[in-house]
């Protein structure tokens, strides 16, 4: 990759040594004669990181979401860089940072294209989701009956306790822990998984990466909540559908040029097993 000449610090200062990481990594930017700019407001204006070669994000994944919808605008890489728990998307951690940094600053990385979802809830109402679009009563307590229809066909309608629409790299997260299944990165699709469905025979559908999904509230008497990669919450338009689909625009994320998805599943999930000898 192309050497990074301007670069953007993005700080969570909540995460326990985050700021000091951030002291040492720009001092090696400096260094190297990069231009720099740093904040600590979370999630970052739409503009923020127009001009840049590059956005370093250090805190946990959160912290990275809220940087997703500027990079993809402009479409500038982002190093996440883990202060969080597993960090699925700060792929770097503080170790790797501190001793790669100054190589990540030559272009010693590669970017990984990430699918994004496109979520609209009426005029005006539009977000882009990186990992998740959950859709559900605002009440928690509260069941919702929700008809999805696939393009123009009928999926079915859905008595649970919600919906996750979810992209390949947000399989790891929600998706997840509600039973969806694992999916690799480069895949474009789409993954809805229902969240405690009263059918036992409701499972995961995995959508092509070109279909357009409405959801219709079929219960009048309760308000429904769409919450963006947990982060963002939508307004439903009186009547609406909520409609989700692949955005035309991906998220650029900065991984080590030797980055294995099945490296970081073995090791965050803890999967048991070795690696294979060669030629066993």
């Amino acid at each position: 990759m192309q050497p990074i000449r301007r670069l953007a610090f993005v700080v969570n200062q909540q995460k326990t040594g985050a700021p000091e990481l951030a002291e040492v990594l720009m001092a090696t930017a400096r260094k190297a004669a990069v231009a720099l700019v740093a904040t600590t407001q979370i999630p970052v204006p739409d503009d923020f990181l127009r001009g840049f070669d590059a956005c370093c994000v250090i805190g946990g994944d959160g912290t990275l979401l809220g940087v997703v919808r500027a990079a993809a605008v402009a479409q500038v890489p982002v190093i996440g860089v883990n202060r969080g728990s597993l960090g699925f998307l700060t792929t770097f951690s503080s170790d790797e940072a501190r001793a790669h940094f100054a190589d990540l600053l030559a272009g010693g990385y590669r970017v990984a294209w990430r699918s994004l979802l496109d979520c609209t809830t009426g005029p005006g109402q539009h977000e882009l989701a990186l990992n998740d679009v959950l859709i559900k009563d605002e009440v928690n307590s509260r069941l919702v009956r929700l008809e999805v229809f696939a393009g123009d066909e009928l999926v079915t309608d859905y008595f649970c306790d919600g919906l996750i629409f979810t992209t390949a790299t947000g399989s790891t997260a929600y998706n997840l822990s509600a039973g969806g299944p694992l999916i690799h990165p480069a895949a474009e699709v789409i993954a809805m998984t229902p969240v405690c469905p009263h059918t036992l025979s409701n499972r995961s559908i995995i959508f092509r990466h070109d279909i357009r999904l409405r959801v219709f509230n079929r219960m009048g008497h309760s308000r429904l909540l769409v919450a963006v990669d947990g982060q963002r919450n939508l307004t439903i338009c009186e009547g609406a559908p909520v409609e989700i689909s692949n955005s035309p625009l991906k998220m650029p994320l900065a991984v080590r040029v030797d980055y294995s998805h099945f490296s970081v599943l073995r090791t965050k999930l803890n999967w048991s097993g070795g690696v294979a000898a060669a030629g066993s």
